[in-house]
């Protein structure tokens, strides 16, 4: 029975997409499905998928795809139909209640708080977002956050997690040490509702009919690069909510976010799709970054970490079932930021007297994930003349996902797991640069600052030396031959006194901790390039092949000038 109804589908015309439109009356079914295959082919066929359980599967339809289902002999029940106004249950928020306290948040904390608005949905309500951080006028070194919930209407239990964590945050602040060092580190975006005309309605899709959670760009069919690498913001033809999310999360440079939906209880995390069947595991590059930050939501949550559907509460997007245009796999591959997609509750949209209870397990969930982002790397990347912030690219070497600097800032901040990394650092018009040995602790991320050296009209000198000629005569025009007031001797050796014993000052002299040893002797003794002007620590280098006879000549003048010692002599 079950063969025949897949081969029977295999025919039937296809749907545009899941992501829709869907217009009239939507039926909310779960068919039965006897293999993982039979899955596929209906997000193949193009459904709204909603959840997977073990042989069940829910699916948002038209009437229409109702009918195709019923053709082709699949057993289902309709369990709700949509639009449904009277789905909206006493305590919990309405747009209209929404938007009023969010308005009260913010007048009463303008020290920490300013609301503003992702902009306005299909049919023209605000979609507010809320910034909670030390200083909410001022650009600062650290790492931008976000929780973003209800990109399906019907599913508000999010926006009541997030309001809740809104007041916790707002209320704790200057009293409970953790909170206050999370508001003073961090910029906190909090969206409480994406899908506003949705919440009014009871339906999952937006006004146009849009299941927004399979709007966003997919790759490679809709790009294939990042924002950073040339591929352009492509909007139109999206649904106005989701144009206006890409928009306002490319205005930024979040790290770190979640967003919230209801129907299971798991962290899901990328890929939601990478090309491969639904149901089997789609790893990123990131994979075991992202189980570990998942496992900081889930192990404070009971339910969650105690799930018999999910090990540990957590599950890879694509091994649950594929999602194609979903939000978390556009924001990792097009713009570095990681993002995960949480589910809250198995009851979409349950009584209000269980928000309570949710919000118990939940809350230390949200902050624990939300101190995810401070972990890894970070510094602040600037041109090395002029000190100005660079928008920058960093990479891992044997991880194939870059992440971005702020360009406001210059800021970065790569979460990485413990472990030894070697990083790289690019942007247009410099020179890169490639820092081994960069060591990641369990704590807060490792500080490391970068100077770029510019090369505006690309041949191959340095900006900061051009027109300095070879003034240390080495034969290679570098940081080494800088001449500030022009007088013919280098500014790394200006003012330098002769230690060496040859009569002449110059590079061999430079005795930077004032030992009466020769940086050049102890760079030879260490093996290490004395002349590293970089902001990180000097890296392991061969010396240049001229220097080993200097070394020699600066060696035995050292050893004349020492006189020879008796046997026994006391020091």
């Amino acid at each position: 029975m079950r063969a025949c109804a897949i081969i029977v589908l295999i025919g039937l015309a296809a749907v545009a997409n899941a992501a829709g439109p869907r217009v009239g009356p939507i039926s909310v079914v779960d068919v039965t499905v006897s293999t993982r295959g039979a899955v596929q082919q209906l997000i193949d066929e193009g459904y709204d998928v909603d959840n997977v359980r073990g042989n069940v599967v829910t699916i948002y339809a038209t009437q229409e795809e109702v009918q195709r289902l019923r053709d082709a002999g699949f057993a289902f029940v309709e369990i709700e139909r949509q639009p449904n106004p009277a789905k909206a249950l006493t305590g919990y928020h309405t747009y209209a209640t929404l938007t009023s306290d969010l308005q009260v948040y913010a007048l009463a904390h303008p020290d920490i708080c300013r609301l503003s608005s992702v902009g306005t949905s299909y049919q023209g309500r605000q979609i507010h977002a809320l910034l909670i951080t030390g200083n909410p006028d001022v650009e600062e070194d650290e790492p931008e956050f976000a929780y973003v919930s209800s990109m399906h209407g019907d599913e508000p239990v999010g926006m009541e997690m997030c309001m809740y964590l809104i007041g916790l945050l707002l209320t704790e602040y200057g009293t409970d040490q953790w909170i206050t060092h999370l508001v003073d580190e961090t910029a906190i975006w909090i969206i409480p509702m994406m899908n506003p005309d949705g919440l009014e309605a009871g339906t999952r899709n937006n006004a146009q009919g849009y299941d927004l959670n399979r709007s966003f760009p997919a790759y490679p069919g809709d790009f294939t690069d990042t924002l950073f690498d040339g591929e352009s913001l492509v909007t139109a033809g999206r649904p106005t909510e989701v144009a206006r999310m890409m928009q306002w999360r490319a205005q930024r440079s979040l790290v770190l976010s979640a967003n919230f939906h209801t129907g299971a209880l798991v962290v899901n995390y990328p890929y939601d799709d990478d090309g491969i069947t639904s149901g089997v595991d789609s790893p990123t590059p990131d994979d075991a970054l992202f189980e570990n930050i998942s496992r900081r939501y889930s192990i404070h949550n009971e339910p969650m970490w105690k799930s018999t559907q999910f090990p540990d509460g957590i599950t890879n997007g694509n091994a649950w079932y594929n999602v194609l245009g979903g939000m978390q796999d556009w924001c990792y591959r097009f713009l570095g930021c990681n993002d995960v997609t949480i589910e809250l509750s198995n009851t979409e949209w349950p009584a209000s007297s269980a928000l309570a209870g949710l919000w118990a397990n939940n809350e230390e969930s949200m902050l624990s994930y939300l101190e995810a982002v401070h972990i890894g790397v970070r510094g602040v990347v600037t041109d090395y003349a002029t000190g100005q912030p660079l928008w920058a690219k960093i990479t891992v070497a044997g991880n194939a996902h870059p992440v971005f600097t702020d360009p406001d800032i210059g800021d970065y901040h790569r979460m990485l797991l413990p472990g030894a990394y070697s990083l790289t650092f690019t942007a247009q018009g410099h020179f890169s640069d490639t820092i081994d040995g960069v060591v990641v602790d369990s704590g807060d991320a490792t500080r490391l600052d970068v100077r770029l050296d510019a090369d505006s009209d690309g041949d191959g000198i340095p900006d900061s030396i051009e027109g300095n000629g070879d003034a240390d005569g080495d034969g290679i025009p570098n940081r080494l031959d800088l001449d500030s007031d022009g007088d013919g001797i280098p500014d790394a050796i200006e003012g330098v006194a002769e230690i060496d014993g040859d009569g002449v000052s110059n590079f061999l002299d430079l005795d930077s901790d004032g030992d009466g040893y020769s940086d050049e002797v102890e760079a030879f003794l260490a093996h290490t390039d004395p002349y590293d002007a970089d902001s990180h620590p000097a890296m392991p280098l061969p010396l240049a092949p001229w220097s080993y006879l200097l070394l020699v000549i600066a060696i035995l003048a050292l050893a004349h000038r020492a006189g020879p010692r008796r046997s026994g002599a006391h020091s």
